[in-house]
């Protein structure tokens, strides 16, 4: 289980990311880079991650027509990553047009289902279903497109074990509650014996007065 904890470095400040990153151990963890640091910083990142021995997880979340996608992939291809996301909402042939970019190639595709920010009031409005309703029917779309796995709340991964043929990738990770802009939350420990394959897992660890000290202590409980 030592690569099961992925940190989400989310920093728009070169300074501050690479303070987090020197801080991390990559026989302990991966790394996400989404949107935040991406946007800003660019493939400098990835490079500098990659250079330190961390295996990345790029999440983008991917959500358009599927040429579009398809063609956002191929660019991203060549850059040293082993995860990428896409929103599972897309479809089934933008889901397969991802699959097809990355033909040859050992990066696998993770569908989002249902954000960890949305509550069941959030999914009834949205999609007019409850989130467990919503995550189930994208499982069947992601099956059907063969993608690698799925990016689920701790709350539902019985759905995605239960199924048998989709990789787990688990936010909504915390030692305690917080009380912050996540709904569906599980510690690290349960998440694991619920069958998640990866964790996510950002302010635990990048917000902690020892970052090293927080991550070690995660990697302790789960292993």
């Amino acid at each position: 289980m030592s690569k099961s904890i992925i940190v989400a470095i989310d920093e728009h400040d070169k300074a501050t990311f690479s303070r987090i990153l020197d801080s991390l151990d990559p026989n302990l963890c991966m790394v996400k880079i989404g949107s935040v640091s991406f946007n800003v910083l660019g493939h400098d990142i990835i490079y500098a991650a990659a250079d330190k021995g961390f295996d990345i997880f790029l999440d983008l979340k991917l959500h358009d027509i599927p040429n579009t996608v398809k063609k956002s992939i191929e660019g991203l291809s060549t850059l040293p990553i082993q995860m990428l996301t896409i929103h599972t909402s897309g479809g089934r042939l933008m889901m397969e047009s991802a699959m097809e970019a990355l033909k040859g190639t050992d990066i696998k595709v993770f569908g989002v289902t249902a954000l960890t920010s949305l509550s069941d009031a959030d999914t009834n409005q949205i999609y007019q279903r409850t989130a467990v309703d919503q995550v189930n029917a994208m499982l069947d779309i992601a099956e059907e497109a063969k993608i690698d796995g799925v990016v689920c709340s701790p709350h539902e991964l019985d759905l995605v074990t239960a199924r048998g043929s989709l990789l787990s990738i688990t936010p909504g990770i915390r030692l305690s509650d917080l009380n912050d802009d996540q709904t569906r939350v599980m510690t690290p420990k349960q998440a694991i014996d619920l069958g998640a394959n990866y964790l996510v897992i950002g302010r635990p660890i990048t917000g902690a007065d020892n970052i090293s000290e927080a991550l070690n202590a995660i990697y302790q409980s789960i292993n």
